[in-house]
């Protein structure tokens, strides 16, 4: 029998994170807090009224880059600890405090953005020449202009902005401090049930009645809030596109793309690209686990099984720092040290808990440690889950390090290339130093299952599922849970076929990601694992120095994601890559199929 979770405050604190890289102490985050907003009073006296010259701009700018870089550290300790326990009343009160006062802020700093749009594009772009740390967020206020509407209109949108951005708050309580999944019985054995159980150990459940039957209870307790769901899904997606209306873009997929840097073809070359040549040899993979595992059929509750169920190999977090460290050490020294210091800081917070978020993240607060969350289950493969959020950290330790906090952050159509390229190294050392074929076969399988099944296919299917709703959208058509299961069941059952048994209630599955209240992002993991399988192999093959993908990270958002990739070699304006990677994904696929025959 599974046990239940345990509470926050039972855990071996030395495997959480640690929040005091941040803040001392509780007052010492209220001091901060109570300081920043007096600075922001006297920065709004000092320049509201009088971004009239390219002096004033830029010294403006030098000021509101060190109000921004505070702000990021005081606003990271409180979600931080609300994203490690939303159960806490303690937590739940000082992020909602913390909201308000975001919020005031925010309407008070309004000015800045507003008033820099009412100047010419002339005196923005000679005050851009003044202070390279300001060029690009300048060249993004031109750019910006185009769809700015009158400043008074801004500051009603900032003012409404936690309304506005209700929904993801919403979905997020639902789900991890509302919803109480039902234990399940199998032979006369009782198993608890939850968000992270399940997502963490029952899909991944070797016996099979057991499995199938954690899907059958957790998708009954979806399915008793989908209409609530689909309601708070349809404000959001209504919202983006009023949004885009309002600021003149003919469709809201130009609007959320805006800021990728992307137009929407590279979306669909994605999308569309995977769904007809990486289908098939997901098949074959499919129908090689139901091989294995002797299986009457197979369906959509048995995809993330193992290839080799036997050969979970286990390993403690003191063995994956070692594992970490010899496998990322092909870049460098210097990246050796920020693996080192992610677990000797405690930058890690490793335990599954009750209230604690599901999944993984990375947030990197600027001139601060970086943050990971992860659900540690002492399986190998959350060695690779590491290497990824790792990927994530050194890719803002040296953007963050390198950049001003108005330059760091490059394109979401990027963002996920520095982790997966990490994952990709720590996969080929492993099989490299593996002891038997077995292990080699074995940690193949990992990479199909966890890195290219996730990025590739479950984000993959993500994607196609928010085309469909946004072209419904752009329509003018209404949502409900029972569209939305749909058009979801339908993009499943066109990627895996006839090979698997895709039940109804599968179509439920749009409930379980946040990324829908994200924007366009659930494309860009397939996005990023194509450019980092590429380096990966780049680096590994010496077509590359490790020292030039990290001037790439360094570069932080001064260049767009094409600029990006070319510094490397790689050109992303065909599907040239992409190809190349299903290539890739499809022989390994084929080599397990041959190793398993």
């Amino acid at each position: 029998m599974k046990k239940q979770l345990p509470k926050r405050h039972e855990l071996d604190v030395k495997y959480t994170w640690d929040v005091k890289n941040l803040f001392k102490t509780e007052e010492l985050y209220q001091e901060a807090f109570d300081l920043v907003e007096k600075d922001i009073d006297l920065f709004c006296k000092k320049f509201e009224n009088k971004l009239n010259t390219k002096e004033m701009i830029n010294e403006a700018l030098t000021v509101f880059q060190d109000i921004q870089a505070r702000l990021s550290r005081i606003g990271a300790y409180g979600s931080l600890q609300s994203s490690t326990d939303s159960i806490s009343e303690e937590n739940q009160m000082r992020q909602g405090k913390a909201m308000i006062r975001f919020q005031s802020i925010s309407k008070k700093m309004a000015f800045l953005s507003n008033e820099l749009k009412q100047n010419s594009n002339e005196l923005l772009r000679e005050a851009s020449k003044m202070n390279e740390n300001n060029l690009y967020y300048l060249e993004e206020i031109v750019e910006d202009k185009k769809h700015a509407l009158i400043p008074e209109v801004e500051k009603t949108l900032v003012a409404l902005s936690p309304v506005l951005n209700a929904s993801y708050l919403n979905y997020n309580r639902f789900k991890l401090a509302d919803m109480k999944f039902n234990d399940f019985v199998v032979d006369g054995v009782t198993y608890p049930n939850s968000f992270t159980l399940f997502e963490n150990e029952y899909e991944y459940e070797e016996n099979t009645q057991v499995r199938r039957r954690a899907y059958e209870t957790f998708y009954e307790k979806l399915a008793e809030y989908q209409h609530g769901f689909a309601s708070n899904y349809q404000a959001h997606v209504q919202k983006e596109k009023i949004m885009s209306e309002l600021r003149g873009f003919t469709s809201v997929f130009d609007y959320l793309l805006h800021d990728q840097k992307v137009t929407k073809d590279f979306m669909d070359r994605q999308i569309d690209l995977i769904m007809e040549k990486l289908a098939p040899a997901m098949r074959k993979y499919a129908l090689l686990l139901k091989k294995v595992h002797g299986l009457d059929k197979m369906t959509y509750a048995d995809l993330k099984i193992a290839v080799d169920p036997k050969f979970e190999p286990r390993v403690t977090i003191e063995e994956s720092k070692a594992l970490l460290e010899e496998g990322l050490s092909v870049l460098g020294n210097e990246y050796g040290e920020i693996v080192r210091r992610a677990f000797d800081e405690r930058w890690i917070d490793f335990p599954q808990n009750q209230g604690k978020s599901t999944g993984g993240f990375c947030s990197s607060p600027y001139g601060a440690s970086s943050y990971i969350l992860i659900n540690w289950n002492g399986q190998m493969d959350e060695v690779m889950v590491l290497a990824h959020e790792i990927g994530h950290a050194g890719h803002f330790q040296y953007a963050n390090s390198n950049q001003s906090i108005l330059n760091t952050r490059p394109s979401m159509y990027f963002i996920e290339a520095p982790s997966t390229t990490n994952e990709l190294l720590m996969a080929n050392h492993l099989i490299k130093k593996a002891k038997s074929e077995r292990e080699k076969t074995w940690l193949r399988s990992v990479m199909i299952s966890r890195t290219y099944y996730h990025n590739c296919v479950t984000h993959l299917l993500e994607a196609a599922f928010q085309r469909e709703v946004y072209h419904r959208i752009d329509q003018k058509q209404p949502l409900s849970a029972n569209i939305l299961n749909n058009l979801k069941l339908g993009v499943l059952r066109k990627f895996w076929g006839d090979a698997i048994e895709i039940s109804d209630w599968a179509g439920l599955t749009w409930m379980r990601q946040p990324h829908y209240f994200m924007g366009l992002y659930p494309y860009t993991y397939s996005a990023g694992l194509t450019l980092g399988t590429k380096v990966s192999k780049m680096i590994e093959n010496k077509e590359i120095k490790p020292n030039d993908w990290i001037e790439v990270l360094k570069a932080g958002g001064t260049k767009t994601p094409l600029e990006l990739a070319k510094m490397v070699g790689v050109d992303l304006s065909t599907d040239q890559v992409l190809t190349e990677v299903i290539g890739e994904i499809s022989s390994i696929i084929d080599d397990i199929i041959a190793d398993k025959s």
